[in-house]
């Protein structure tokens, strides 16, 4: 029998006749949790699948990576359908290199030839997108094991990040908790450091409301709260304007179909931070981002307290990745929308400050709503 944390007690998964007998704990009203073995890692390392059941939303947690494996949600023909890109086995995720599901860090997002400057200090990361270094390097948070207990509602994961992780300084311990009440699932991040530290974290998540599986997003809807985003320049770092939407393809502050849109763009799609807040606004939860897709009436309300949301349409998928139920995952296939700080913060001194100092706590959430349209 495999044993999960459940809070301080636990309790087991085992095989009876070779199928996996799971015991089930409801720790709220409204969801019901459960954990189970799914494999194991070089170490050897046990992967856990946790999974969150509320009255209309199903969602599978791994603690590699704090990945969200699969959310499975209802269209408006009360069908549930799985709209996070994933992989069928562990395998695929111990060897992805595109950050599915994941949560990415010390640092989200790419940090400027992997090099910036903390209290006089210059510190150098390992470089790992082009010139620059993207999503907490070689090995970021999205290859690590988490330590996981349930709490009301969903499941905790915890992880120390060692001085020195990455070329990042200072002890980094850092947690996120999925939980899910009806139709939102919430993620609440934290962390606290020895020394002062950059940090930016987020959940990578590829959507497709039509279905996991689905060839393309052109037919989704997207609207998002941003009146100005970043323009970037060859290598995807922000060049240091606060661009305003107005009169640009990146005004998406009315819905607009992403295929059509994506054709106005001169690049390969969108790859952008869009800027809910400007630097020095306090520090509040704000409406980010609304996704429809009509021909299933899913849709997907995203709300956060960060001042940023990457919007990424999977520009970099290319029909190599086999995903769940033997799916080819190309171009255009999903979106992201990664809740974040502004990219290359740490280098950046007129962006939101990305620093977390000794004694002081990086706390911040976002709110993913899946409702039929």
């Amino acid at each position: 029998m495999n044993g999960c944390n459940v809070g301080g007690s636990r309790f087991f998964a085992g095989r009876e006749g070779g199928a996996i007998v799971v015991v089930v704990v409801v720790v709220s009203r409204m969801t019901a949790v459960s954990c189970q073995q799914w494999g194991e890692v070089a170490g050897p390392a046990r992967v856990d699948l946790w999974v969150l059941q509320s009255s209309s939303v199903r969602v599978e947690v791994l603690t590699l990576g704090a990945i969200i494996r699969s959310v499975c949600c209802r269209g408006r023909d009360g069908r549930m359908e799985d709209v996070v890109l994933g992989y069928e086995d562990l395998e695929g995720y111990a060897s992805d290199k595109r950050y599915l599901g994941a949560v990415v860090g010390r640092v989200a997002n790419r940090i400027a030839l992997g090099r910036f400057v903390v209290e006089g200090r210059e510190y150098r990361l390992d470089v790992n997108n082009g010139p620059n270094a993207l999503h907490g390097g070689l090995r970021g948070f999205n290859k690590a094991i988490w330590l996981a207990a349930a709490v009301d509602g969903g499941v905790q994961l915890s992880l120390t990040s060692p001085d020195g992780d990455q070329g990042y300084p200072g002890e980094v311990q850092v947690s996120v908790s999925y939980t899910l009440q009806g139709e939102t699932l919430t993620a609440e991040y934290q962390a606290r450091s020895t020394k002062t530290t950059p940090i930016n974290l987020t959940n990578h998540s590829y959507f497709n409301l039509a279905g996991q599986g689905a060839a393309d997003i052109y037919d989704h809807q997207v609207s998002i709260s941003a009146p100005s985003y970043l323009p970037v320049d060859d290598s995807s770092i922000p060049t240091g304007e606060i661009r305003p939407v107005d009169n640009t393809p990146f005004d998406l502050t009315k819905p607009a179909l992403i295929g059509p849109r994506l054709k106005e763009l001169p690049g390969p799609g969108f790859d952008h931070n869009f800027c809910l807040s400007s630097p020095g606004e306090p520090w509040r939860e704000r409406h980010a981002a609304r996704v429809c897709h009509s021909a299933s009436g899913r849709a997907l309300e995203v709300s956060t307290s960060q001042p940023g949301v990457q919007f990424y349409t999977a520009n970099f998928l290319d029909g190599s990745i086999t995903g769940k139920g033997g799916a080819r995952y190309g171009k255009h296939s999903a979106f992201c929308l990664e809740t974040q700080n502004w990219p290359d913060a740490v280098n950046q001194p007129s962006f939101p400050n990305c620093l977390l100092r000794p004694g002081e706590d990086y706390q911040h959430v976002t709110r993913f709503t899946f409702t039929t349209a």
